[in-house]
């Protein structure tokens, strides 16, 4: 978005959880680090500049200083790490139902249940665009982005590089397994969607996972966030939320059409 200066809107509980972080306890932290650095340095201006301080204290350590700046930090650490591994459990436990995750409320030692996946797709990183596979139908697809003259006359309303041909269609209030990958004779891609809050490495060989339950429909971006090769910075990822129903007919379309174009028709044209 134009001039956004925050997060991305949050669209499941694991954004939420990272939200919550980032406004609380790391904007609290950051706050009072500056402050206090500011602090400092004004003291020192106007303590130890020329005019108040001709002649300069001539010392060579202070252990209690030197003690402070080395406890303080890892204090501060200390505090950032803890609520932050809980965060980045959320996306990386696994949605059976009966697991539960911290979130960034790990202080107060809440569980939040993660719900059992209702259906699994897998992104496999290419060079250079997304393969996906919805796993319990076996129905796979290319997603690529779309070039300038083809997103100017296919999709005008879609921002620019991250516009694709095919996007992910998933239902919303649905809980998505995703699990992620790369082609075996490919390299490594990073699968992240900021707005759900996902990031999880794309490994040749190895079978990542994640999962997100998005909440409102619409159509939502990320891109590879691993250095790929040449066209890294030209792997979008579109993910479209659409309503259960909507989605059942697209399903049925891929079934009776038996490719991504006859499903996708079944859904109102993206502008």
């Amino acid at each position: 978005m134009p001039g956004q200066y925050h997060l991305q809107p949050s669209v499941t509980v694991i954004m939420d959880s990272i939200v919550a972080f980032h406004d609380g306890i790391l904007m609290w932290s950051i706050t009072a680090i500056v402050v206090l650095v500011l602090a400092l340095l004004i003291v020192i201006v106007v303590r130890f500049n020329a005019k108040a301080n001709p002649v300069p204290a001539k010392f060579t350590h202070n252990t209690m200083v030197e003690i402070v700046w080395t406890v303080l930090p890892i204090i501060v650490l200390i505090i950032i790490a803890i609520p932050s591994f809980g965060v980045l459990a959320d996306q990386l436990t696994t949605p059976d139902g009966e697991r539960k995750y911290l979130g960034s409320n790990i202080f107060s030692f809440g569980e939040v249940e993660v719900p059992a996946a209702e259906m699994t797709v897998k992104a496999t990183g290419e060079q250079w665009y997304w393969n996906y596979e919805y796993v319990d139908q076996t129905k796979f697809f290319d997603s690529n982005m779309l070039q300038e003259p083809e997103r100017l006359a296919e999709k005008p309303g879609q921002p620019r590089l991250l516009a694709v041909d095919n996007e992910l269609v998933v239902p919303v209030d649905t809980t998505v397994r995703v699990q992620v990958t790369a082609s075996p004779t490919g390299v490594i891609h990073a699968f992240a969607v900021p707005s759900f809050g996902i990031k999880i490495d794309a490994v040749p060989g190895r079978l990542n996972e994640t999962w997100f339950n998005a909440r409102e429909t619409g159509i939502y971006y990320g891109q590879c966030s691993e250095l790929c090769g040449k066209d890294h910075a030209f792997m979008p990822i579109a993910v479209r939320v659409v309503t259960k129903e909507e989605f059942a007919a697209f399903m049925a379309g891929f079934e009776s059409g038996g490719d991504y174009a006859s499903a996708n028709a079944t859904l109102a044209a993206i502008q």
